[in-house]
């Protein structure tokens, strides 16, 4: 007998469905803007990057809507693509070709795992103190960048880093666009970030920073499209770019989904439902947006917000996934983008990002301590592997040391050792 899909339940409000498809949309569509910035400086064509964000956004989004049936939002992350840019491509020295590769082979692990039902296992072997760790020293690692990217610091021959020269005209719009996107966020207005992007670029172009496009609709550029290089395979390089793209969408992933599922009353006992079909839509957008030509694709915890407007099944992800395909057509508008306008977006996604440092546990040093060395190595390094592989080296050492050895799974020992391996 015909069962009505996920995404279809009897009751589904559909102006409330679509209202929250539109809000989630604007909620994260920064990224449209960020995305390519980021990329781009790895070398990945600036159109073939608004190509990739918005096709690979569509498609696993679409995937979350038909077969999760859940209104989340798929993207390319962020603080992946930071690493990607200046981890694997400028910090390791491998062509952003190779970097691609390196994500497509973690997508086709994440489906394999996801289909043995290894993910899931995997996730509850990490300890909580680095799993909330993680994602506050990305928001670090994104805001630093943020911060430079907006002219607010520099390099400095004498102290490392230093304040920028704020009487130019780039920091001062950065500065007028973090008060715009702040207030807006203060006042709870929907798009916030979104809005500050436009404002400050509408600035810009006012003021001749950047110049008006001579038109605002175009085909789109799949100048990235399969040019992902696997010759690198054989190299203990490659696959420590992945296992660090492993694990941290792992950790994005696994965080923004339950965090979604409790809001929304989709999970029962902490679990969420079809959470193997989540987990699937989430790892199937990774593979086919290495293909596409961007960074690893993961759940956007700005679903939340599409959620508090209503959105309840895969309606909200299908309108998200609409806009974000109707997005490819306009990007002579994306281009006059400066980095200057994303730079707000930049600090502000790593201030929230931050807001789970409360939740480790400070006065346990035997957790407190490798939380800590995770969360600082990742921007003062600039590499988010850094940062999880000092945490998961020093986690199980101090639960030796101290006769807690029971408390560290064996899975997490191997893990150590390879991240030690990786270090000599």
């Amino acid at each position: 007998m015909f069962q009505r899909p996920a995404c279809f339940p009897k009751k589904a409000d559909l102006k409330k469905e679509i209202r929250a498809g539109i809000t989630i949309f604007l909620t994260m569509s920064y990224i449209i803007f960020v995305n390519p910035l980021i990329l781009s400086e790895a070398g990945i064509p600036y159109d073939g990057a608004i190509f990739a964000t918005c096709i690979a956004s569509a498609v696993a989004t679409l995937i979350m809507g038909l077969y999760a049936g859940y209104p989340f939002a798929l993207a390319p992350g962020m603080g992946l693509n930071a690493y990607f840019t200046y981890g694997v491509v400028k910090g390791m020295g491998y062509s952003w070709q190779t970097a691609l590769g390196a994500v497509f082979i973690e997508g086709l692990l994440f489906i394999f795992f996801t289909i043995l039902g290894l993910r899931r296992r995997l996730i509850s072997s990490i300890p909580e103190s680095i799993r909330i760790a993680t994602p506050v020293g990305i928001g670090l690692f994104i805001a630093f960048i943020g911060m430079k990217n907006a002219g607010f610091i520099k390099a400095s021959p004498d102290t490392f880093v230093t304040l920028g020269d704020l009487s130019k005209e780039g920091p001062l719009l950065s500065f007028i666009g973090l008060i715009i996107s702040s207030f807006l966020i203060a006042k709870d207005i929907k798009g916030a970030i979104f809005l500050g992007i436009i404002s400050v670029t509408a600035l810009s172009a006012i003021s001749g920073y950047v110049s008006f496009p001579e038109r605002i609709f175009s085909f789109p550029k799949p100048s990235s499209f399969l040019k992902l290089d696997l010759s690198g395979i054989g190299e203990i390089f490659f696959w420590k770019a992945v296992l660090a793209f492993l694990f941290v969408d792992m950790f994005d992933t696994i965080g923004s989904i339950t965090a979604l599922g409790e809001l929304g009353g989709f999970s029962k006992d902490g679990v969420l439902e079809r959470m193997d079909q989540a987990l699937m839509s989430d790892a199937i957008g990774t593979t086919v947006g290495a293909l596409l030509g961007t960074s690893t694709v993961t759940t956007y915890i700005e679903s939340s917000t599409g959620i508090a407007e209503g959105g309840r099944t895969g309606i909200t992800a299908i309108v998200v996934s609409f806009l974000f395909l109707l997005s490819c057509f306009f990007s002579p508008l994306v281009k006059i983008v400066p980095k200057e306008a994303t730079a707000p977006a930049l600090i502000l996604v790593g201030l929230f990002m931050c807001s789970r440092a409360k939740d480790i546990p400070w006065d346990d040093i035997t957790e407190a301590f490798p939380a800590f060395l995770t969360l600082f190595l990742m921007p003062f390094t600039y590499s988010i592997a850094n940062g999880l592989a000092a945490g998961f080296i020093c986690y199980p050492v101090l639960k030796l040391l101290t006769g807690r050895w029971k408390e560290v799974p064996l899975s997490l020992w191997f893990i150590s050792f390879l991240f030690f391996i990786h270090f000599l």
